[in-house]
């Protein structure tokens, strides 16, 4: 009796302790990983959410660049990282593929992270250099079956969304185009804009204003449905290529075993972030629509995309070089 007394005293304690903490959190900078490079979508969005963060913790939230490895990189340091609130990771979708494209992954990506919550939802933009004699999606692919393995297409990174999304386009159009992987989506766009490649499937957010500029040609966007950002360019299937779908996400992450309690307060103010009408109009204007969901809901919600995304490159046949 008495044992049992003694351990109902350790949980309260510690629940009180957690309670505290939350209440205290946080006391020092917020460091945010983000596993690609300057200016691209996932640097972009977390950039344009973390300073309403800041602002309702009245502490620093620093996004922290850490390229390389499709986002691998960032992704162990934040899997290692203590489970405190103090190291959160910026998640596009690209985690979603990586246990499936990658043989030996140093963490298990569904499980070693907590979930805080989603931020938006985006799709590609498939886009062109202006001097490819395809004014429209269908001109591109019938440019691309006569010239198989000519066009090149330019990516973020081996396994990241725009690398899976040509290669299931490329499936679904039965095209070969030849791809050349950058380190982020910044760098993939310059060499586009020069002409160095001829097509990309990139993030909207960063893509978005070269094509309103002419420096690039959009040809369509890669969900069922138009973008807010984009209502004058037709989705993939209205252009001519059925039964093809695809989209990116961006959420936060914590390392595995962060309090409860803390993750809580991360994503009510994450929430209320997303809502503010100054915020909303801001992404959505960047072609990137908020999405407002809770821990629990971004947990189900990232460990079905993974199962999801693994039946895809399965049943697709996709590889990385």
């Amino acid at each position: 009796m008495l044992a049992l007394r003694a351990a109902l005293v350790l949980c309260l304690a510690m629940v009180t302790a957690h309670g505290a903490l939350a209440q205290d959190y946080p006391i020092k900078t917020v460091r945010v990983l983000a596993g690609f490079s300057a200016g691209g979508g996932v640097d972009l969005v977390t950039r344009t959410v973390t300073p309403h963060l800041a602002e309702a913790f009245k502490q620093q939230f620093v996004v922290d660049n850490r390229p390389g490895a499709n986002g691998m990189i960032a992704a162990e340091l934040a899997a290692r990282a203590a489970p405190d609130g103090y190291t959160l990771l910026a998640a596009p979708g690209n985690y979603a593929f990586a246990p499936a494209l990658v043989s030996k992954l140093p963490f298990d990506m569904a499980t070693a992270f907590s979930a805080v919550g989603q931020m938006v939802d985006s799709p590609l933009l498939v886009v062109v250099h202006p001097s490819l004699p395809a004014k429209d999606l269908k001109a591109m692919v019938a440019l691309a079956r006569a010239r198989p393995g000519q066009l090149s297409y330019g990516s973020g990174g081996t396994g990241g969304a725009a690398h899976l999304a040509t290669e299931l386009f490329k499936s679904v159009a039965r095209v070969d185009l030849l791809h050349i992987p950058y380190k982020g989506t910044a760098p993939a766009l310059t060499d586009l804009i020069s002409g160095q490649v001829s097509v990309c499937f990139c993030t909207l957010p960063p893509t978005l204003p070269h094509a309103r500029s002419g420096r690039l040609r959009a040809l369509a966007v890669t969900t069922a449905r138009r973008s807010v950002a984009a209502p004058d360019v037709p989705t993939v299937a209205e252009a001519g290529v059925g039964g093809y779908v695809m989209s990116q996400w961006y959420g936060l992450l914590a390392p595995a075993g962060t309090p409860p309690a803390i993750l809580e307060r991360l994503s009510t103010e994450l929430r209320r972030a997303l809502v503010r009408p100054e915020l909303r109009q801001r992404l959505l204007t960047e072609g990137a629509e908020p999405v407002e969901s809770s821990p629990q809901a971004f947990g189900a919600f990232f460990r079905a995309e993974i199962e999801r995304w693994t039946q895809v490159v399965k049943s697709a046949g996709l590889r990385t070089e």
